[in-house]
């Protein structure tokens, strides 16, 4: 199967970049998203679509943000859970909130959108619209 899957993969992500510069494209003028920066000599495999939202100038929050999305039959998520976080650190070493500042505040403030090959341009769309409308409703 990992054959298989292997012939594919130049195809796939080709697919991944198409999507990701039509969410590029969507959000450019968006302050409230800032898709995560890639450097110009990097070739990204966009296997997750990270955004930062903004939500210093929403009046909803993630969980908002989430359900809302979810109500209209898209799944975001969130990736990932610093380290120190997961229950197992904080049991054994005892690791807490504001040990990493950094990494807990882009917790705090990142989405992953929707990303896979199969996914068509009516789903991104979508995709984009609604996060769209579910910003624009959630501002100040």
């Amino acid at each position: 199967m990992g054959l298989s899957q292997l012939r594919k993969l130049t195809d796939f992500l080709e697919r991944r970049r198409e999507i990701s510069r039509h969410y590029e494209h969507a959000f450019s003028d968006i302050p409230e998203i800032e898709p995560l920066k890639v450097q110009a000599d990097v070739l990204h495999a966009y296997h997750l679509y990270v955004v930062r939202v903004n939500f210093r100038s929403l009046v909803c929050d993630r969980t908002d943000i989430f359900q809302r999305m979810r109500d209209k039959g898209v799944r975001l998520n969130v990736h990932y859970i610093p380290v120190h976080l997961h229950p197992f650190y904080k049991e054994r070493y005892g690791t807490r909130r504001g040990l990493c500042p950094v990494a807990e505040e882009a917790y705090e403030k990142i989405l992953s959108l929707p990303m896979y090959p199969e996914m068509d341009k009516e789903t991104t769309e979508k995709v984009i619209s609604l996060i769209l409308q579910v910003i624009t409703d959630g501002k100040d």
